[in-house]
């Protein structure tokens, strides 16, 4: 369970790098560093002159930590999954190749309504009757421009540009007889999938037009009584839109779309999906808003890189316990929580204090006012696009051929809940960055720099100020060749 404290606010005096207790107690085993090294070289070997330090692996720790594994995340439900190394993904029969004629990303705008479509259109806004509605921003134009202008530092080394042409609209005018309904196809990689909750299978099929298309396409949706949102947009339907408007030399398409998605009648939500083979994506901003964290329970104060507070993963390890013990009725063990606490206090006496990338992104994001209490309207929108992009980037990720990581805390890590999501960095770990380098040919330093100067246009938001430390601190590492000997002290004290 998320912590949402009313009382004193977290200090976030430790930070810790490895997968927490509920890690092993699930069966995740943390890939050595030479398994490291060998997952981030093309050929899947490796020398005796490979060097740690040049491979940006080995025990830099404090600057790409090991994925959390807190109890209801994606590897704590799948914690054999196996990951994609460097030559697998290389040798991918899937992974489409960025050629001369196919190296532009596209990004789709939120689709407009047509007149008669005035109820549709307002589904984005969230149900929020007897809840609290004074944090309320709305996502604008600007922040779909800065969408695009992220992508393009992300991607850097590609050409990445809004999509030409009239906007996409929904239109009141589809014939259910006359135009077909896309089949619905399995999506290869996504972000954030809820429960189930029953629908109204009545709900009304919407009509997208494109610019190029001389018919319809259908776009089901459903209601969903007591839902945080009243309808929602079909996602397979939509990515089967994505694929009918896909350019001549596109290499890929992300559309945004405002509304609730869902995939099938098994889950509740969808925050993004990508069909990877087919090059298209799709993201929904509506559960990124911030006005849903009170009920969606979202620690805001530890997002990343707070995430890796020690005390908020004890905490999250030890709520998760106690409520399994209630549901066994069993009792609580005081022995075995003194051993663990005292076990962190012997770590936190050896530690190697030093001057990392994931300490200075930790120092860069407690230096702004806390977004659990009074937060600016800045600092919410930008909140609000800082988890956008992120999930905007993951799903492209999938488009360049790159599975859900299992080695790191990565931005391409698997979600399995909201929660999960906002804990997740936004950065690339050693392994899916080297894909990515591969497949746009862009110079790493380069691509951080680019990170860096859009991140320092956000000085007032905690995730992009926080990002541009990081990344100060990696092109640090990167120039002088340090390293970070912190992996048999897993625990750092902040200065």
């Amino acid at each position: 369970m998320p912590l949402r404290t009313k009382t004193k606010a977290c200090t976030h005096e430790h930070l810790t790098f490895a997968p927490s207790s509920h890690a092993s107690k699930v069966g995740y085993k943390q890939p050595t560093p030479r398994q490291l090294i060998v997952a981030t070289n093309a050929q899947g070997t490796i020398s005796n002159t490979t060097s740690s330090a040049s491979s940006g692996l080995g025990d830099q720790a404090s600057t790409f930590p090991a994925p959390l594994v807190l109890p209801g995340d994606e590897l704590s439900w799948e914690p054999t999954y196996h990951g994609q190394s460097m030559s697998s993904w290389v040798r991918g029969s899937y992974r489409n190749a960025v050629t001369r004629d196919r190296r532009t990303l596209y990004l789709v705008p939120p689709p407009i309504f047509g007149k008669g479509l005035e109820e549709a259109e307002s589904w984005k806004k969230p149900v929020l009757k007897g809840k609290k509605t004074q944090e309320r921003v709305a996502w604008t134009e600007k922040d779909t421009q800065n969408v695009l202008e992220y992508l393009r530092a992300f991607y850097h080394g590609m050409e990445v540009r809004i999509m030409p042409g009239e906007p996409l609209c929904f239109s009141a005018d589809g014939d259910e007889e006359g135009v077909p309904v896309p089949p619905v196809k399995k999506a290869r990689g996504g972000k954030v999938k809820g429960k189930r909750k029953a629908a109204d299978t009545k709900s009304p099929t919407l009509w997208l037009q494109t610019h190029d298309s001389t018919s319809l396409l259908g776009v089901r949706t459903r209601a969903i009584p007591k839902g945080l949102y009243s309808n929602q947009l079909n996602l397979n339907d939509l990515l089967e839109a994505a694929m009918e408007i896909l350019p001549q030399d596109a290499y890929a398409i992300v559309i945004l779309i405002e509304h609730d998605m869902f995939e099938d009648e098994e889950d509740d939500f969808a925050c993004g999906r990508a069909y990877g083979g087919s090059r298209v994506c799709c993201v929904s901003t509506a559960r990124y808003d911030p006005a849903l964290d009170a009920v969606q329970e979202v620690p805001r104060d530890h997002g990343w890189p707070a995430s890796h507070c020690t005390e908020y993963i004890e905490k999250c390890v030890a709520e998760a316990e106690e409520e399994e013990e209630e549901e066994e009725e069993e009792e609580v063990e005081p022995k075995k929580k003194k051993q663990k606490k005292s076990a962190v206090e012997k770590s936190v006496k050896g530690a190697h204090v030093v001057v990392s990338p994931m300490q200075a992104a930790l120092k860069a994001h407690v230096s702004l006012p806390s977004l659990e209490t009074s937060p600016s309207a800045e600092a919410l929108a930008g909140l609000w696009l800082g988890r956008v992009c992120r999930t905007a980037s993951h799903e492209l990720g999938h488009c360049f051929g790159m599975d859900h990581c299992v080695y790191y805390a990565c931005c391409m890590q698997g979600t399995a809940s909201i929660i999960e999501d906002a804990r997740q960095p936004p950065y690339l770990c050693p392994i899916d960055l080297q894909k990515v380098l591969y497949a746009t040919g862009a110079d790493e330093r380069e691509r951080y720099k680019r990170l860096e100067e859009f991140c320092e246009r956000f000085g007032e938001v905690q995730v992009f100020k926080a990002l541009a430390a990081w990344i100060r601190g990696r092109i640090e590492h990167l120039d002088n060749g340090k390293k970070d000997n912190t992996r048999d002290n897993p625990i750092i004290i902040l200065d």
